[in-house]
């Protein structure tokens, strides 16, 4: 694509890191997925808006990479620009008693130790999540009863022409595992967060109980996306799995965990297909048994 290589090109002169054919396993938690055409790791919002002016320029759609936590990447990877924010976008700090701002790249994980550390709870749920904290944001990312919606106070973004706002918690239209970033070409940049003052003992205490009941439900000792389907109107995706009997049902080195049946798991060597195929048995013997269509809580990125 001609002009993806005249963008690469400004790009370098414009002093952003990159990297070509850079492999999508490398970045995804499914450790799944094939070369990008290029990727590019901007350090703050001003790189952002050169990188998005660039594309435009060019004609050319960005797509956006945190952790790669709830994401299904392709085998014959993607020719695009993909932008990568977990690397260099991972500024945290307390700007107020009980306010926490971080950037989109900072490691859910990372905010709620963060809080820990400054005695302040709300986000202890967050602790054991693998995703970024603009990853969260356009999910919602939430476990054990508690969502980002419930401590956010806001979140800047940037539209696509460079333009950059701060939204309050109002106008993200969080709902479960929905947000207004899922139908606007809006890119978070950063959020702020409020959280209660708390006993930091007692935070610890409660993060590595809620770990502890991760690790013995979840197989945290394989790669996977996490929960790969979203929670139906009536019961839950794990247990609709289990009743029609798919509990260690396997696609080449896919299979859907025998720990969880909420996970579809990489045993290893397991490719985009395989995770694609065994999805789709899933939700056809569901359906078949309990009349539920399941639909996927994974974000599956489609061959450009």
């Amino acid at each position: 694509m001609r002009h993806l290589r005249e963008l690469i090109t400004q790009l370098q002169l414009s002093d952003i890191a990159l990297k070509q054919g850079e492999l999508m396993c490398r970045h995804t938690s499914f450790q799944i997925g094939g070369p990008v055409a290029v990727m590019v790791f901007p350090a703050n919002a001003r790189q952002m808006q050169t990188i998005f002016a660039l594309a435009a320029e060019y004609r050319i759609h960005p797509m956006l990479l945190g952790a790669g936590s709830n994401m299904l990447a392709p085998d014959e990877g993607l020719d695009t620009l993909m932008v990568e924010t977990r690397t260099n976008m991972k500024e945290i700090s307390l700007l107020e008693p009980g306010v926490i701002s971080a950037d989109c790249g900072v490691t859910l994980a990372r905010l709620a130790a963060f809080a820990a550390e400054n005695g302040l709870t709300g986000l202890e749920f967050a602790h054991g999540i693998p995703g970024t904290v603009g990853g969260g944001i356009y999910m919602n990312a939430g476990a054990y009863g508690g969502e980002l919606s419930q401590v956010l106070l806001s979140a800047t973004v940037m539209n696509r022409r460079g333009e950059i706002s701060e939204l309050p918690l109002e106008e993200l239209d969080l709902g479960y595992r929905h947000s207004r970033f899922m139908e606007e070409n809006l890119v978070i940049l950063s959020a702020k967060v409020r959280l209660q003052p708390g006993d930091p003992e007692a935070i610890r205490a409660r993060m590595a109980e809620l770990m502890g009941k991760r690790k013995a439900s979840q197989p945290l000792e394989y790669p996977s996306a996490g929960s790969t389907f979203k929670r139906p109107a009536t019961g839950y995706a794990a247990a609709l799995i289990e009743e029609a009997g798919l509990k260690g049902l396997t696609v080449g080195g896919a299979q859907v965990s025998k720990k969880h049946a909420g996970f579809v798991i990489n045993t290893g060597r397991a490719t985009a297909k395989d995770v694609l195929k065994l999805m789709e048995q899933v939700q056809q013997r569901v359906k078949e048994h309990s009349g539920v269509v399941l639909e996927p809580e994974v974000r599956i990125l489609e061959v450009t």
